[in-house]
């Protein structure tokens, strides 16, 4: 089957956020929400993830699923808004431990912080399957990014964080803790040999050197010809050789302190305090 697929791209963050639907029903899921948070004031809004309550409601469908890639480090999730309005039950992969376990000492989190993935729903290994209405979809564990990326295989569409980007802009920095070049390369091959037509919906895009558009939408086909970084056969020592040199030049995201210490929870802010008032940390030279 071919779900309906409608993006939401996020100016600030580059982000795409996609509602998922079974073309034969009303259920549908949310892959990779945003919740806007300016740092500066320490602000949070909802406009984004309200863009994509409307739409559902707006077309009567129903929440199945609110669906992370993975644990961003460049913008926080709304999954746990969406689903207080919406219901839906919230997915990761299951090595989402590993991360909370990774960075619950980076933020010196102490033994309340639950490492083992019970703020979320569901937690996918791979190989587990789910339901879109009559729609299923099939997990890939694709890590090198982070550890705990997940690919979604739905009907004929591919939804893989930032695992990959458009062909003319490449693939993931690998250079997070817990994150591995030789990985990535492993988990793309994955991904390129799903069929040539399958369709691969990114996570981000920055559009590159010399394409005025955004685009979030292309084919494992496209890929495997024309993508920067791995297109064209690229052997698995050249692509760790480029990426590692490439990450070397790279800078941390501009959001990465808060959005780790509230993805890791789910998209939830840290316990508040006796005032009611949640903190975000800034772990000195740890990044």
């Amino acid at each position: 089957m071919s779900p309906d697929v409608t993006a939401f791209f996020d100016d600030a963050t580059n982000t795409v956020s996609y509602v998922v639907r079974d073309p034969q029903g009303r259920s549908c899921a949310v892959v990779d929400s945003v919740l806007d948070f300016d740092y500066a004031s320490g602000h949070t809004d909802t406009k984004s993830a309200d863009t994509v309550i409307a739409f559902i409601r707006d077309n009567d469908l129903e929440l199945a699923w609110i669906l992370e890639s993975h644990v961003h480090a460049d913008h926080l999730s709304a999954a746990p808004y969406i689903q207080e309005q919406l219901g839906g039950k919230i997915g990761i992969g299951h090595n989402i431990t590993i991360v909370q376990d990774t960075f619950g000492k980076v933020f010196n989190e102490g033994t309340a912080f639950q490492r083992d993935g019970s703020q979320f729903d569901r937690l996918f290994q791979d190989g587990d399957s789910f339901h879109i209405g009559q729609l299923r979809g099939d997990v890939m564990h694709t890590p090198g990014h982070t550890p705990a990326c997940l690919t979604y295989v739905i009907g004929d569409a591919a939804f893989v964080g930032d695992t990959l980007f458009m062909p003319d802009f490449g693939t993931a920095r690998c250079d997070f803790p817990g994150g591995s070049a030789k990985d990535l390369y492993n988990s793309i091959q994955k991904i390129l040999a799903l069929p040539d037509e399958t369709r691969i919906f990114v996570g981000h895009d920055y559009k590159a050197p010399g394409r005025d558009q955004f685009a979030w939408e292309t084919t494992v086909g496209e890929q495997k010809a024309r993508n920067v970084h791995v297109g064209g056969g690229t052997g698995s020592d050249a692509f760790v050789e480029m990426r590692q040199a490439r990450d070397a030049t790279l800078a941390m995201p501009k959001l990465i302190v808060p959005s780790l210490q509230v993805n890791m929870r789910a998209g939830n802010m840290p316990e508040p305090d006796d005032s009611g008032t949640s903190f975000i940390k800034v772990p000195i030279n740890k990044l």
